[in-house]
């Protein structure tokens, strides 16, 4: 499976559901980007418009690129080289196409959703189908804002929490990691 993944920031729901813009976290650009690496995902792309994000995200990427970082951990750059900062998600598209000369199935997740198409395999039974690379995207704040979801050609069924009393609010890390055991786990 050729697989991108994206962590969008922007745009987003806040819990009124209105369009805003999150803030990156060092540890989602850790931890996804080990969990990316583990499994084979190509790249990926941390989605925000603002310039001080993604100076911040250039520099925690620089960092571990540095000889005396690298060194320390190669493990870690080693991780992060597959990380890369967009401005939007039609930045990472085309992106995307140009590496693999099409464009790739936009898959969406999301906590909330009310509908979806499919598990993960029926997500890679359409991409083995149709020979495509898939470019998965997950939200953060309350979700993706509506304006993400119309760019969705297929809306994974959600993580469902097994608490007797419905609490369902994974870390956006946990739900990565999960998602792609089952895409790729044995």
């Amino acid at each position: 499976m050729r697989l991108y993944l994206g962590l969008v920031h922007h745009p987003i729901k806040n819990k009124l559901g209105e369009l805003v813009t999150t803030s990156v976290t060092n540890l989602d650009i850790h931890d996804i980007s080990r969990s990316c690496r583990t499994f084979g995902v190509k790249n990926y792309f941390l989605i925000t418009p603002f310039m001080a994000q993604k100076e911040l995200v250039d520099s925690i990427l620089g960092h571990w690129e540095q000889d005396k970082a690298n060194a320390f951990n190669p493990d870690r750059q080693d991780a992060l080289s597959i990380a890369r900062c967009v401005d939007t998600i039609d930045t990472a598209i085309a992106e995307i196409s140009k590496i693999e000369g099409k464009k790739p199935l936009i898959a969406v997740t999301g906590a909330n959703f009310d509908s979806f198409d499919g598990d993960v395999s029926q997500l890679t039974k359409k991409l083995e189908e149709g020979n495509m690379p898939c470019f998965l995207l997950f939200g953060t704040g309350w979700g993706l804002h509506p304006i993400a979801l119309e760019k969705a050609e297929f809306k994974l069924s959600p993580i469902i929490s097994k608490n007797s009393d419905g609490y369902n609010h994974l870390s956006v890390r946990s739900a990565v990691a999960i998602y792609l055991d089952r895409l790729f786990g044995s």
